[in-house]
């Protein structure tokens, strides 16, 4: 569905209501009966699991499957599969200078970003209620698992040539692959940047921030928004974040809101930050219905904020949890007590 994307920023800022855009596309594998391998390696079966949620829960948009081992894969990294764990990554295929000159950059449509484009443009062509998102690993984050994280850590000190040297091909075949969402049908991306957390503002902006916003110059324009995803402890790294140009910061739930928004004004959507695992997994509905309204009453005075969850959701999280998060929000639009129960709205 093709959709005016500042628009879509502007509506969000102007609704009277509180909207929603949890991280939940592997709640689809709940509601299918698939499991985790069933849809990495399939694109019509993910686009099914990316569809499931939308058609049962009124999120104002969707997204595709995270999975930040498929870059890595198309790189020439191994992979651990199993049935019912997203995918890692094993090893590192960089090494030094010499290995990280020699990485040639992969087309995109090699290993499975083939089989996450195709999930993107069957779910773009099937969702026309809200706008989809497609979803992509941060170049810091990539080269991290090139390099390996603790080596590319201690090199950003000691040899700062050699991780810029995988951070721009990383970019480069980032921006392509961004470009390829965008070709097929999808409304924007959602960059993951874990890794960005774990380093200085300073580096952030040297490392990560300045790669990104390549990303976002290249794709981010009225019918494509850009929102960059760091989960950690980014209370430091928020004005770095926001140099990227990206209409949306998503946040984890390792920092508190309260000290992120002040920091950010319209039009920059602010999305977060329910811990995904014990909040959404792990919870009770009572404690999901308890944490969302907190979060909501904490942040009602912030137009541009949007609840959600601080990272994808995990698979095996219970749909009573999602269904009292999504009857927690209404309840709260509609200024009731904290009384409706999942079992009142589920479909």
């Amino acid at each position: 569905m093709k959709v005016n994307m500042q628009q879509w920023v502007q509506r969000v800022l102007l609704s009277d209501e509180r909207l929603t855009f949890p991280l939940m596309a592997s709640t689809g594998l709940e509601m299918t009966g698939m499991h985790i391998l069933d849809v990495v390696k399939d694109g019509k079966r993910q686009a099914q699991c990316i569809q499931a949620p939308a058609s049962r829960y009124p999120s104002a948009a969707s997204i595709t499957l995270m999975d930040l081992s498929v870059e890595a894969e198309a790189f020439g990294s191994a992979i651990r599969y199993t049935e019912n764990e997203t995918p890692t990554v094993i090893g590192k295929i960089v090494e030094d200078r010499e290995t990280a000159c020699a990485l040639e950059v992969p087309a995109v449509g090699s290993g499975r970003t083939s089989v996450y484009l195709e999930a993107a443009a069957l779910s773009a062509a099937e969702i026309k209620d809200r706008p989809l998102f497609g979803c992509h690993i941060g170049p810091f984050s990539l080269a991290g698992r090139l390099c390996g994280m603790t080596e590319i850590l201690v090199n950003t000190r000691r040899e700062p040539e050699t991780v810029h040297v995988v951070l721009g091909k990383c970019t480069d075949f980032l921006v392509q692959y961004a470009q390829a969402f965008k070709d097929s049908g999808a409304n924007g991306i959602v960059i993951a940047e874990p890794a960005a957390g774990l380093i200085s503002p300073a580096q952030c902006d040297e490392f990560s921030s300045h790669y990104v916003s390549r990303i976002v110059k290249k794709v981010q324009d009225e019918g494509f928004m850009v929102i960059l995803h760091n989960c950690g402890s980014t209370k430091r790294h928020a004005p770095s974040m926001l140099s990227t140009g990206a209409m949306g910061l998503h946040f984890g739930n390792a920092v508190d809101l309260a000290d992120i928004l002040p920091q950010i004004s319209s039009p920059i959507i602010v999305f977060g930050n329910l811990d995904p695992v014990t909040v959404f997994r792990n919870g009770t509905t009572e404690a999901v219905r308890a944490k969302t309204g907190e979060l909501l009453i904490r942040m009602s005075s912030s137009k541009n904020f949007v609840i959600s969850s601080g990272c994808d959701i995990p698979p095996g999280t219970p749909l009573r949890n999602i269904d009292e998060f999504f009857a927690a929000v209404r309840a709260y639009n509609d200024n009731t007590p904290w009384r409706t129960r999942a079992s009142d709205t589920a479909t």
